[in-house]
């Protein structure tokens, strides 16, 4: 049987054979989203199989046993069998065992001349047991996951290979680029700690206050370009308050959480990829396992785990057919405070709750992206000039915002909207269309320019011209935050 692996793939079945032959029995791979891990899953099994030993294939999620099973059955491997309830696969009589870790805790364990665990950041005592039994000493286990920086993992596993990283993916074109936005900054003082993240129940209260849950879905609206998205969101109060909110404004979005079976989810795809839905809101899913289209990401679930971030950006990473990089929303603060996905990296498996130094995280901190306080776009730190909008920071002491272009920075900061992408003489002209076949006031299109820009159009010409799409949406965000400004104005005054 041949593979059609790519070099980096070689690569990373040289590093095992390389750590099984110097010793190692519990090793462990880094394979970033979109690697093909699966892909080398196969080849490894089907390396036992050609040695005559049976292969054990571990996932921690019910949803990823017939999704494993059916890539292997891509890569011509059939004679695989399922360990999960009673899963019309059953057959203990095949080599190649794919077994749910829930299944394996209640049930003997099969022979086996190789287990692999995947995602296996995700940690049971029961692997512990199992690696520890004398039967199953001198048995590779080898751990598969795209972010292996659980604490205490080096305790388990004993040699940690990268293959590759994330960033060097991005620039071999294996992976996505991405851009990152930070429209809103939440107010998370007063939610506690707790595990290491923040406390849920505390967090869904934060995230729920109407003005940020309105400024998700108008950023959407403004910068979306209506690509597919996946949004993140704390707990089902939150996922539905936002998944209606993007219903009132007219956007087709779909509710996903661990209970949505999996009919409905792969429907759910199917109307994403085919444009009938443009936002997929989620909560405890989707962030291991899909490959689906998508090309934006909202973060609407603020997290202190640089596991749960990478899984989730990662969901946009995969490449796509037209698909010139990934957009991402962050309305989190998590950009900000862990910074890029493809700059999160670790060389050692974790020892121990204190295995980072005093130096590490200082030298970490002066490595996090900066945002611009015109577009709200995250620049690498030491970029000055802007990538989005050109924007300078000396010019911005020069230029006088209007209260109808700024977006409130936890309190007392602010800073001005990303605007789409128009010249001011095509604003104008698409305003003018509006005025005109709307309808509207003749000082319609002059007022709205003034609130955008902060000046009159002065020098510019009298020329209508009709919308398009990106600068309807900006209109329509405008609209949505008046009305949500209203609204609290007059919950306030009763």
């Amino acid at each position: 049987m041949k593979f059609d692996l790519h070099p980096l793939q070689h690569h990373a079945l040289d590093l095992l054979r390389t750590s099984i032959l110097a010793g190692h029995r519990r090793p462990m791979m880094q394979a970033p989203t979109g690697f093909g891990k699966t892909v080398i899953a196969a080849a490894i099994v089907e390396g036992a199989l050609r040695k005559g030993n049976p292969a054990l294939f571990v996932v921690p999620f019910l949803s990823l046993v017939d999704q494993t099973v059916a890539k292997f059955a891509e890569q011509g491997i059939h004679s695989v069998g399922v360990m999960q309830g009673y899963h019309p696969q059953t057959d203990h009589e095949q080599p190649v065992q794919v077994a749910s870790v829930q299944t394996l805790m209640r049930r003997a364990l099969p022979k086996a001349g190789i287990v692999l665990i995947d995602e296996a950041h995700r940690w049971y005592d029961f692997y512990g047991k199992w690696m520890a039994m004398p039967e199953w000493q001198k048995i590779p286990f080898v751990g598969l996951s795209a972010s292996p920086w659980a604490k205490g993992l080096g305790k388990q596993y004993d040699d940690l290979l990268i293959p590759t990283t994330t960033k060097e993916l991005i620039t071999k074109g294996l992976l996505s680029p991405f851009k990152v936005f930070a429209p809103s900054h939440p107010d998370l003082s007063k939610v506690r700690t707790v595990a290491g993240d923040f406390h849920e129940g505390e967090l869904s209260t934060a995230m729920s206050e109407p003005v940020l849950v309105a400024d998700t879905v108008s950023t959407w609206l403004r910068l979306g370009e209506d690509r597919p998205t996946l949004c993140f969101a704390v707990d089902r109060a939150h996922a539905k308050k936002l998944a209606g909110e993007f219903e009132a404004a007219g956007v087709p979005t779909a509710y996903v959480d661990m209970d949505t079976p999996p009919d409905e989810r792969r429907l759910i795809r199917e109307r994403l990829a085919h444009g009938q839905i443009k936002v997929v809101v989620n909560i405890y899913t989707l962030t291991t396992g899909i490959d689906w289209d998508v090309r934006c990401i909202i973060l609407a679930r603020p997290t202190k785990s640089e596991i749960l971030f990478t899984q989730i950006i990662g969901r946009g990473l995969r490449t796509a057919e037209g698909k010139a990089e990934c957009l991402i929303l962050d309305h989190s603060d998590t950009t900000l405070r862990l910074g890029f996905v493809d700059d999160i990296h670790h060389t050692t498996l974790d020892m121990s709750k204190h295995q980072q130094s005093t130096n590490q995280r200082k030298e970490k901190a002066t490595q996090l992206p900066k945002e611009c306080s015109a577009c709200s776009f995250l620049r690498p730190a030491g970029v000055h000039k802007c990538p989005a909008c050109g924007f300078m920071p000396e010019r911005q002491s020069l230029i006088e915002e209007k209260a109808g272009e700024l977006v409130q920075l936890k309190g007392t900061k602010k800073r001005k909207e990303n605007a789409a992408p128009h010249s001011k003489q095509e604003v104008y002209s698409m305003l003018l269309w509006l005025q005109k076949e709307r309808d509207y006031s003749p000082k319609f299109a002059k007022a709205k320019f003034f609130d955008r820009y902060a000046e009159w159009p002065r020098n510019l010409h009298e020329m209508p011209m009709a919308p398009d799409a990106p600068f309807l949406n900006w209109l329509k965000s405008r609209q949505i935050a008046y009305a949500k400004r209203r609204e609290k104005e007059a919950r306030h005054a009763a």
